[in-house]
This record gives C-alpha cells, structure tokens and sequence, in this order.
C-alpha cells in the first residue's frame, strides 16, 4: 500500500540499507603501531607495491638486444624516475661486478683532409681524449718553434747558399751570353726590375729615337732584323732563368720537406704511440704530418700574421646577399692550424661507470647537439671544433632517460630520437633543416655510431597515443612497458612501508618526526587519495608534499612532533588554498541563485550528485534533475543532448533507461511515452552515466505520482536489469551533499545520499561526516538494485511481478505500470479518433 506520511514506513524501508558508520572510512588503530615516532624507524630503501614495474624495468635493462628499450607507465609521483635511477645503477653496478659492462669510450671530432665540410669522428679509449687534444698541441708549438730553427741552422743555411750561389752564377752565364751577342750586334743589353731592356748603340752610346728616325730605311730595316732576334734571344733566355728559379723552388722545398720529414717523425712519435691500436687516429695522424711537411711555409718566422693557404678561402656571397657559413675548407682558410685541433665530443675520463643521463629538456639541441657557428669578416665560420654533444651523444654507450611528453613537444625531437635508435647513430644537424627551412649550406660531420638504452616516460594517455598513432615504429623501438600502479593493498606490511617512508623523506627534508597519530593520519590521506578503504596511495610525490606542509604547521606550532592535527590542518589549508570555486557555488545555493531542495518532496523531482574537476582541486555537489512524462511516441528526450551539452557517456546512460523500463513494463505492450529529462541550471555540459539512476528514479515517480524525498540525494549508473553500478568520486558527492545540507538549514537527521553498493569500500570520507553519520544526524545508504532506491526515496514498496507479470497493486511498480497502461490507451484513442475522422 502506499506510505502514510505519519506511519514511519518511510524509515522502515531505508533503515535495511542504512551503511554504519565505521563503514564509512577507515582509521589506523594507533595501538597497533608498534613505534611511537617515526624516528624510531628505519628509513624505507625500497619501493612499495611495484614489483610488477620493477621487474618489467629490469628486463628491459638485462636484454641487450635492438629494440628493447622501455616505455614506463604511470601517474606522476608514483616513483616512476627514482626506480628507474636505481634499477639503472644497480645494474650497473651488477655489470662492474661481473666485468661485462661495455668498454666506456671517448667520442672525437677531426678536421677531414679529404673533404673539409665532413669532419671525422673517431672513438677513443676512456680519458684519451684529453690526452690526444694535448699532444696535439704540444705538437703544433714544437713545430712552430723548431721549423724556424731547423731552417736557419748553420747547416740548412749552408746547403741554401750554396745552391743560390750556384743559381746566381747560371743566371749570371746566361745574361752574359745575352750582353755579348749583343754587344756583337752593336746592341745594349741592360737588366731592369720591369725585366730585360735591349736598344741599339751608336758611337759608343744608346741611339736615341731622334737618331733612329732620321736613318735611311735600309739601316733601319737592319737595326729591326737584330733586334728581333735578340729579342727572341731574349725570351729564351729569360725562360732559361725562370726554370732556374722553378728549379731552385723545388729543390729548396725538398730541402726543406727532406729537413722536416725527420722532425715531424720526432715530434708525432708520442701521438703515434698513443694511436697504436687506433687505425683511424693513426691514418690522422699521417695526413697531418703530410698536411705539416706540405706547408712549411706556415712554420716560417714572418713580421706579419701567419699567412693562409693559397686557394683555401671560401668564396664571397653574391652581392646583396650575405654569405653563408664558412665550413670545413673556408674554416681552414681563415685558421691554417685548425687541422690540429681535436674535438673532444664526449670526454668520460671522469667516468669509472656506464653514463647515466636524464635529459630534463629535450630539445633538438640538447638531445642531437649543436653546430656551432660565429661571425668573422662578413660570413658565419663553423668548423669541426665548434660541434657539441647532446644527451644521446653524453648517453652512448649507457641509458638515457626521457620524458616523453617533453620530447613529443619539442620540434622533430621524438622523430630524430626514432631515427637516431632504428639506424643506431647519432648525426649532428641543424634543426632548421628538419622544418624544411632554408639554410645555407653548412657541416655534415660523420655520424656517431650509438650503443645505448633509452627509457621514456610517460602517462597511459601517451603511451595509447603512440601505439595507436605511431605503432609502426613505436613496437619495434620499445618493445618493453613498465606500468607502475597507483595504489597498493593496504595491509600491515604496506603500513609500516608507509611509514619508514615517512621516516626517510623526514630525514631527507629535515623535518620534525611524525608521532603515530600523525603517521595514521597520512595514512588515511593515503587511502582517500584512492578512494579505497583496502587500498593506499603510491603517488609518493603527493604524500611528501603533505608531510612538508604538515611540517610547516608544527614548527608554526611549536611543537617537538608532527601530531595528527598538524596533518589534518595541512590537508584543510591545501583544501583552502584551492576551493573558492566551491565557496562560491555554495553562495549561490544558500542565497536562492541556484535552484535547490533539500527538505520536503517532490514527484518528479530528485537532487543528483556532480562532480567538478578543476584539475588540482575537485569536490561535489548536489544538482537538480527533474523529469516530465507525457502522453507521445518521441521516447526519452534528453534536454542537455538536444542542447549539445551532454557528452557521449552521458548519452548512453539515457537510452539505457529506455532498454530497462522496456524490459520492465513493456513486455505485452509498446511504451506510448514521451519524457523530458534536464540537469537544471547546467550550463557548462554533463557527462557521466552516474546519474543515469537518479534520471531513472525521477522518470518512476513522475509516472507513478510518488514524490521523492528531496532531502536525499542520489548518485550511481545504472544497466537494461535495473542493476545498480559503481561510480567514481563517491566520497566528493557525499561531501558535496553534507555541506549543502548543512549550509542550508542545519542538519535534520534524515538527510543523506544513496550510493551503489560496491562504493561502500571507497567511502574515505571527513572526520566531520563521518561523526554526523555517527550520531544519526546524516546517513549513507547503499543499493544494489533501482527498486531498492525507489523504496528509499518514495517510502513504498517496489513490488516484484508474479508469474503473470502484475505488480502488486499499490506498488510503486504498480503505479508505474498502471500510468503506462493510461498513456497507452490514450494513444490508441487519440489514433482510432483520427481514422474515424479520416473516414
């Protein structure tokens, strides 16, 4: 029968599906430590609850193959990076142990003789390096003060004076030959610095053009006839003299190369014996000492700046537009001694163990490196020596950690570092060349070949991303997912984990130690933070925030411990700092702005429970659905999709109200209805199926007549059999209702929220609601099925249908029947009405 207002059978219904307080949350019982301050601990030197990760983490690192490096998974604070740090050096460590690690190696740069713009990488032993560059410089000002030496020694300059006394008196020969055949010919032959002069002579002198013009043409004619042939005499003569001095040249430079040959050997034998097993470094070394012994000339003492290599210079810019770096050989041109500079890329003589990199900007540049260049006389020069290593150069041979949100943001970054893995090198580029701008031309140096293991890390969102988006090459370059878990069962040994990691982090911020009652309280944080009586929170980073704020509270305090009520206190401020959101929506509901019963009932009516996400901060609220049904065949019609302002969850769980009451009561007959269905005063859109059975519960009371009790509030997704299902945010929706109810009048003892049953061991709720539950001034109730939410709210019995399918009569089933049976003859009315009238 239907409820009496005064005959309490409202309670009776709700009273069975009451949930008792110390359901409610959980509370460490402070007798069951067995410390009585965390100092008392040893700090926690392990990570909790995340074997699965740890050991996906070490067979990535153990398997030495192509491809298997690692994706690690998982929210931020978890301990995603510190258990890679120390899985890293652990096997590292494991490696040294076993002598099996990978020889660590120097990475060089040289200048390449035989194509300048594509300097040479050499590998070199660990700390060689340095040792190289030095020696290499040493070199350069041995020679450059012995070269000078050699050649002004008594001996060179002995060898040099004779063979220029020797050139003097062929010339010499030469050029008296010349004046005699011309002195036989009455001709004056003379020596100026603009070369040989020859004239005619008459009476003893040089005829003058005067004297010349006036001859006959007879002796003018044989005047021209000589001098014809001494001119030919002439310019065999003077090629005579230049092949002398060509000769000269050669045989000086001879001297000199033969003089120098012996001093570079002298002074490259230490790098020789350094590159005894480095056949590249040894080919180097040989095409410097020609480089050397080619260009004597640069050693050579000079008033001025050392010259530059003929025909070395690189070529001006067209007019108008300024050159383009200067590389390789246009480098040389402007430094002759760049040859001898070695680039130490990478230089690990200060590493005993696998290098280790964690890349915290991964850039272009700071992952690939850089080509430096700087300005010098109208152009921009680069060189070998102006290259810089990045992180997967720094990282060779070793790990590499990154993070791959970061990378995926920085320009062609995760594109190179794909590429860089899948051809097992590194190549210094510029990165305007990835975005298809244009550059002048520039270095291309050798690549370096790469030996190493990278780890990215990453939220799931970004790992489904790639493997969706970018699996042809995601699954072959990281074959190996590490998933660290969010939260860990919370049993004794878990607990004490807690708080030997409160221990630690105490002694690593230096902080106040926590009592018990402090370290129970992170505890609870820890739970609530997963919603999860049986559950605790393994996001370490939000746990450490709050033992720092909490420490922060003490001192304010003056108090020796953290006490239970300094974490309480920084939990509220945290809350304080963040909520002004929900201030102000509580405002608007205690001044009537927003919409909203609390007392009383309603048919049609009921307050559901939302959820507002602000990102760092979230907490609930009640919002008021309300429901019309009506005569029609357009079926459910919900007004915040027809809005656009539904999401496609929020969707689903409306027409699954129409699968469940089809089911229920459509069986024998079609359902002729029409219901609206609203969030009112929603204007920033709705989705979620959690209020798919609180919609449900307003469709049955506006059919069945019932009211429904606005003094409590509703929450929980439903499916086709009516059954009630598990939503999230459960302990922010009761909260959400407990403040508004108690904002709005004072609690009155019988309001409250009904749950779906399975949230019951998520419930983590506040002190203050829990001792309102306590003292019966508010309460929880938990539903497996719609029917029993219908018994709650209306204070009737659901009804269960016999054999026949008939509600028994009264029910809210009943009722909800009986309306859909009314509506249904109306239609079948209103149609008959209408073929009668068209007939």
């Amino acid at each position: 029968m239907p409820r009496s207002k005064s005959s309490g059978t409202s309670n009776d219904l709700a009273s069975r599906f009451r949930v008792d307080w110390d359901k409610t949350t959980w509370k460490r019982d402070l007798e069951a430590f067995a410390f009585k301050c965390t100092d008392e601990l040893t700090p926690l030197d392990y990570f909790i609850g995340q074997d699965r990760a740890q050991e996906a983490i070490r067979f990535g690192l153990e398997v030495d193959k192509p491809g298997y490096n690692l994706f690690v998974t998982g929210l931020t604070g978890t301990g995603k990076t510190s258990a890679i740090k120390t899985h890293l050096q652990s096997i590292v460590d494991d490696l040294d142990r076993q002598e099996k690690r990978r020889p660590i190696s120097d990475w060089t740069y040289v200048y390449n003789f035989e194509d300048p713009d594509r300097p040479r990488v050499i590998r070199l032993p660990r700390g060689s390096g340095k040792a190289f560059r030095q020696q290499l410089a040493t070199a350069l000002r041995t020679l450059q003060e012995e070269i000078p030496k050699m050649l002004k020694s008594e001996g060179f300059e002995a060898q040099v004076r004779g063979h220029e006394e020797t050139e003097r008196k062929a010339t010499q020969d030469l050029m008296s030959g010349l004046e005699q055949a011309g002195q036989e010919a009455n001709f004056a032959v003379q020596l100026t610095p603009n070369g040989i002069t020859i004239f005619p002579m008459t009476e003893g002198r040089p005829m003058t053009p005067e004297e010349y013009q006036a001859l006959d043409s007879g002796p003018k004619q044989a005047i021209d006839e000589v001098r014809s042939r001494l001119m030919q005499d002439t310019q065999d003569t003077m090629a005579k003299i230049r092949e002398l001095e060509k000769s000269s040249a050669q045989w000086l430079q001879e001297l000199e190369r033969s003089a120098g040959d012996q001093l570079v050997d002298q002074v490259f034998f230490e790098l020789h014996a350094l590159a005894q097993e480095i056949p590249e470094m040894r080919q180097f070394l040989s095409d410097l000492g020609e480089y050397v012994l080619g260009n004597i000339n640069l050693f050579k003492e000079t008033d001025g700046p050392r010259p530059a290599i003929p025909g070395m210079a690189g070529a001006p810019g067209m007019p108008g537009i300024p050159p383009g770096p200067a590389a390789g050989s246009a480098a040389l041109g402007m430094n002759p001694f760049l040859p001898f500079e070695l680039n130490v890329l990478v230089d690990n003589s200060a590493v005993d163990k696998l290098p280790i990199i964690i890349e915290p900007n991964p850039n272009w540049g700071n992952l690939f490196g850089r080509i430096e260049r700087r300005a010098m006389m109208g152009t921009y020069v680069s060189d070998h020596g102006m290259l810089k290593p990045g992180a997967v150069h720094l990282a060779n041979g070793g790990y590499l950690v990154l993070n791959a949100r970061d990378v995926l943001m920085a320009p062609g970054a995760w594109e190179g570092l794909k590429r860089s893995i899948r051809n097992q090198e590194a190549r210094l580029e510029d990165p305007a060349e990835q975005t298809g701008l244009f550059i002048p031309q520039g270095l291309r140096p050798e690549p370096v070949p790469l030996d190493l293991k990278v780890i990215v890390t990453g939220d799931e969102s970004i790992y489904r991303l790639l493997t969706s988006s970018d699996n042809e090459d995601f699954w072959d370059l990281f074959k190996v997912k590490a998933e660290f878990d969010y939260r860990v069962d919370l049993n004794e040994e878990n607990v004490m984990a807690y708080c030997a990691f409160i221990c630690r982090t105490c002694e690593e911020e230096n902080l106040l130690a926590f009592e018990t009652g402090g370290a129970a309280k992170v505890l609870e944080f820890g739970a609530r933070q997963v919603s999860d009586q049986t559950k605790l929170s393994t996001r370490f980073g939000q746990i450490k925030d709050l033992l720092i704020e909490a420490d922060y509270w003490a001192r304010k305090d003056g108090a020796p411990l953290v006490q239970d009520h300094h974490v309480q206190q920084a939990v509220n401020q945290k809350i304080y700092r963040l909520n002004l959101v929900e201030e102000r929506l509580q405002e608007m509901i205690s001044d009537g702005s927003l919409l909203l019963d609390v007392t009383g009932e309603k048919v049609g009516q009921i307050n559901g429970l939302a959820v507002y996400d602000l990102g760092d901060f979230s907490f609930g609220r009640p919002t008021r659905i309300t429901v019309q049904t009506f005569a029609g065949r357009e079926g459910f019609i919900n007004i915040e999709r027809e809005a656009s302002m539904s999401g496609r969850t929020h969707d689903k769980g409306v027409l699954i109200l129409s699968g469940y009451l089809g089911a229920k009561f459509g069986r024998d007959r079609p359902l002729t209805l029409s219901a609206s269905i609203c969030f009112e005063q929603s204007y920033d859109g709705v989705d979620g199926d959690s209020a798919s059975s609180t919609e449900l519960y307003a469709i049955a009371s506006s059919l069945s007549g019932l009211p429904l009790r606005q003094d409590i509030a509703v929450t929980g997704s439903v499916n086709q059999k009516g059954e009630i299902q598990p939503i999230g945010g459960v302990n922010q929706k009761v909260e959400g209702m407990f403040d508004v109810c108690r904002a709005a009048s004072g609690l009155t003892g019988t309001q409250g929220v009904v749950i779906p049953h399975q949230n019951v061991k998520n419930l983590m709720l506040r002190d203050d609601v829990v001792e309102a539950i306590r003292d019966g001034k508010f309460h929880v109730y938990a539903v497996k099925t719609i029917d029993e939410g219908l018994e709650i709210l209306t204070g009737t019995a659901a009804g269960e249908a016999d054999a026949a399918g008939e509600f028994p009569e009264g029910t809210v089933n009943y009722l909800i029947a009986k309306r859909l049976g009314e509506l249904n003859d109306s239609m079948r009315g209103y149609f008959q009405g209408l073929l009668s009238n068209g007939s």
